[in-house]
């Protein structure tokens, strides 16, 4: 019978004789085994890169990953009671290891009385030169990987280094402090980010049965596809998913729908690329002013007050000024245009009014004067205006006056923000920006709003951004925040799909951004009302497009910098507000250093270029820095799992994924097309229409 002092001496395969705070070197004993150890009660590779040996203590065992491996030519050792002295002592080959503290495993006794084992993050107790170190049993390595309690809630996959262990993660730990999954084409990286959204779903499921409590996970996973790769890999969760894409939309998607009255003032001014000195002070007030009129029911009464204000202050400013505003060139044709416009802004929403005989009125004497003092050259064509004089304008002012007083009073625009998400219509935006900006209250700010005025009615003119950004039935605030962060007790479904590959590259990076920024603040104001957070998700796929670390690429107040600045914001702060993020990147040296700092759980895959391998070692922690060296000669679906959300670094083999659940991103079959095993037949037609936008037969694009 072999005594426990016999069991225990078999396993030992070498003694320390080096030790650090970030390192151990063992030598191994001559006998230690070359390839596959027997003796620990079930066959397994040793030695091996990434496994793992114990160094026992007084406080249980000390658990070092094995991250080098070689050969050193010393003196033949002596060995204990045979009689080696007498051999000539000549360089002998010693085999060495080096080891990366990583934690300690203790014995628990629970409160049954049964001792179970636990690895705890850390180590208290360092070895000593001389002391043994040995091969971790079966249970023994089960316990180093597998999570115990509430850290196995879901398991995502086996460690072929330690018996196929199951390995297990809490998703508290892994999306409440933002999860980075990384690795190069090809790698198994979509894979991943599926797998892990839908194995915590069904264990999510799997619990609530177990506790027989009724309905569907109260789950909120947002994820933002910009190539279209997720709409199929959840198709079987019928109810579960909500998927949005680009008008028109498939039947089985709804449509997009980022509407611009949703866009902060910050948003707008990336877009419309507004310089700060004249250009951005009359965007914001444009938008107070426009928002002020958004807390009433914004029909043609309050956007025709609105404008008729707007001209009362320029004609105001204009009688203010004397007689060379209105008499003389080029007073004399301004003031004339100054008429025109009013009259033709004044018949656009006076058609739609029931009560229109004041403004009607006020059409009629501002076209008949202008009438009066127009002139046209024989020669040129060109229109002129003789001179105007201050009775004239006053009594059109009067007009402006009588007509007010019967439309409703406009919301002051002091006490609507230029942040608030409250509707209006951007067709107007424009037009009131050139409105306040000819009013004198800005300066010279007419001559320099060209640009800024042209850009917002290129958008809206515009067939691919105006069904995202301007749709014709747009969605309340409260529908767009119940179709894409979700419904009470997630009854629309888990999973928001926004698909994003056909949204054009001039408002990518505002309809990302916004999204991500309303579903953050959201979060937050849910927490202020109801004092506790709603946990949700945001999963943002080719994460390197859109979190990009320089400001080389992007100019200061550009789309792609506001874009990162709000992704580095809930980086920061999302944990508070239950607010995760996942960031998927076969790119992780672009990435955002400040978010890339804030993710406390990361899955490597293989990664092969250097700059990409430098950066994530800086990420990981001195004495784990020799784990990531395997990263280039990773096959598809291993990767190496460290951080928050384990307790030891470990190489971890994903679960299987059935090719029905797996996004569209598998490698592009050029052989089996070249031979003919597989047919693809082409058909532009409808491709080059759908491109191009052309309507169908009832009318409809």
């Amino acid at each position: 019978m072999t005594s426990i002092i016999d069991a225990l001496s078999a396993l030992t395969v070498g003694i320390v004789e080096y030790v650090a705070p970030d390192e151990v070197r063992v030598l191994l004993e001559l006998d230690a085994p070359q390839a596959t150890a027997l003796n620990t009660g079930l066959p397994s590779r040793f030695p091996r890169i990434n496994g793992y040996v114990l160094i026992p203590n007084e406080g249980g065992a000390l658990v070092g990953l094995v991250t080098w491996l070689g050969v050193e030519r010393s003196a033949y050792p002596k060995r204990t009671g045979l009689k080696d002295f007498g051999l000539i002592d000549l360089p002998f080959p010693l085999r060495k290891m080096s080891l990366n503290p990583v934690g300690t495993l203790r014995v628990w006794v629970e409160d049954d009385g049964q001792h179970t084992m636990r690895l705890e993050r850390g180590v208290t107790v360092f070895p000593s030169v001389g002391d043994p170190v040995q091969l971790p049993t079966g249970p023994q390595l089960h316990a180093i990987i597998e999570a115990v309690g509430e850290d196995a809630r879901v398991r995502v996959g086996t460690s072929p280094l330690s018996a196929n262990a199951a390995v297990s993660v809490d998703p508290n730990k892994l999306f409440g402090r933002h999860l980075a999954i990384l690795g190069n084409t090809g790698s198994g990286k979509s894979c991943s980010v599926a797998g892990v959204i839908r194995w915590s779903l069904e264990e999510a499921r799997a619990e609530r049965e177990r506790e027989r409590r009724a309905g569907r996970p109260n789950a909120r996973f947002i994820i933002l596809d910009p190539n279209g790769e997720y709409g199929v890999a959840f198709r079987d969760l019928d109810g579960s998913v909500r998927r949005f894409e680009v008008p028109p939309s498939s039947g089985e998607a709804d449509d997009l729908a980022v509407p611009t009255w949703m866009w902060n003032s910050h948003e707008w001014a990336a877009f419309a690329q507004a310089a700060p000195g004249a250009q951005r002070p009359l965007l914001l007030q444009g938008l107070r002013v426009l928002r002020a009129g958004g807390h009433a029911d914004s029909g043609p009464e309050i956007s025709l007050t609105r404008v008729l204000r707007g001209y009362l202050s320029i004609l105001d400013a204009t009688i203010a000024n004397g007689p060379h505003a209105y008499t003389g060139w080029p007073g004399n044709k301004d003031c004339g245009s100054l008429l025109r416009n009013l009259a033709a802004s004044a018949e656009r929403y006076v058609s739609d009014m029931e009560d229109r005989d004041a403004v009607d009125a006020l059409i009629g004497e501002a076209t008949q004067l202008a009438d009066a003092h127009a002139w046209q050259s024989k020669n040129t064509g060109n229109t002129g205006y003789n001179d105007f004089n201050e009775a004239e304008l006053q009594t059109v002012r009067e007009r402006i006056s009588t007509a007010l007083e019967g439309l409703p009073d406009q919301v002051d625009a002091r006490v609507a923000s230029e942040d608030a998400p409250l509707p209006f219509n951007a067709a107007e935006l424009a037009e009131l920006l050139e409105v306040l900006a000819s009013s004198g209250d800005y300066g010279q700010a007419a001559t320099f709003i060209g640009t800024l005025t042209m850009r917002i009615r290129m958008m809206l003119a515009d067939q691919r951004l105006g069904p995202i950004v301007a749709p014709t039935s747009p969605p309340s605030f409260e529908e767009w925040l119940n179709d894409y962060v979700g419904e009470d007790q997630a009854t629309g479904g888990e999973i928001a799909i926004l698909n994003l590959s056909l949204v054009p590259a001039d408002v990518l990076h505002i309809v990302v951004a916004v999204i991500a920024r309303l579903i953050f603040e959201a979060a937050q104001r849910y927490r202020k009302i109801n004092g506790e957070e709603l946990p949700t998700v945001i999963v943002l796929e080719e994460a390197h497009s859109f979190v990009h670390r320089g400001l080389s690429e992007h100019a200061e107040g550009s789309q792609g910098q506001m874009c990162r600045e709000t992704f580095e914001r809930i980086a920061r702060e999302g944990r508070k507000f239950g607010v995760g993020l996942v960031l998927s990147s076969q790119r992780p040296s672009e990435l955002s250093p400040t978010v890339l700092a804030q993710c406390n759980t990361f899955l490597l895959h293989r990664i092969v270029n250097d700059r990409d391998q430098e950066l994530v070692r800086r990420l990981v922690p001195d004495n784990l820095g020799a784990l990531l060296r395997e990263l280039p000669s990773l096959p598809s679906r291993h990767a190496i799992l460290l951080g928050w959300a384990t307790p030891v670094p470990v190489l971890v083999e994903m679960k299987h994924l059935a090719l029905e659940h797996r996004p569209t991103s598998a490698d592009p079959r050029f052989w089996e097309v070249w031979t003919g095993g597989l047919e693809r037949r082409v058909d532009w037609k409808p491709i080059a229409e759908d491109w191009v936008g052309k309507l169908r037969a009832d009318g409809t694009p």
